[in-house]
């Protein structure tokens, strides 16, 4: 191998998971059958995860599990005050590892039609969780406003 040329870094699992492809939850009952396949295999912990917040070190137990989904759902419904859920996104809806649930106050563009969308207000996902906001990158054009900003151009 040529030491001149370097192989990218291997991207972390769940940074591939999170930019894997997702499907909308777009109906209320299909939130309800969501909410029941992660609910339906105890054997399978998940991680919950709040960006902004320190990633959990370690999965919910089932009974807390349950209790965050059941007030995550209240929430949902009570501040989406629409006849469609469409704020929900899973990576497979008849068995999900990976789930985003974006806060209804805080929406931008969420069905990627954005280049940038805002990070999901929670996640929920077979697979522990890393710093997200530390692991997304700002776009290019971010910063180098940002260098100028600070240095001048440097």
């Amino acid at each position: 191998m040529n030491p001149a040329v370097s192989t990218p870094p291997t991207e972390h699992p769940y940074l591939t998971a999170f930019r894997g492809r997702f499907q909308g939850i777009m109906r209320w009952n299909q939130l309800d059958a969501l909410w029941e396949q992660v609910l339906a295999q105890p054997e399978h912990p998940w991680y919950v995860y709040a960006p902004g917040e320190p990633p959990p070190e370690q999965p919910l137990e089932r009974a807390r599990l349950q209790t965050v989904i059941r007030e995550l759902d209240v929430l949902l419904r009570r501040e989406h005050r629409e006849n469609y859920c469409g704020i929900v996104y899973a990576d497979d809806v008849q068995h999900p590892g990976f789930i985003k649930v974006f806060d209804p106050h805080n929406l931008g563009a969420t069905c990627g039609s954005s280049a940038h969308p805002p990070l999901p207000g929670w996640i929920l996902s077979r697979l522990p969780p890393i710093n997200l906001p530390a692991a997304v990158q700002p776009p290019n054009n971010r910063r180098r406003w940002w260098r100028n900003l600070l240095w001048g151009g440097a």
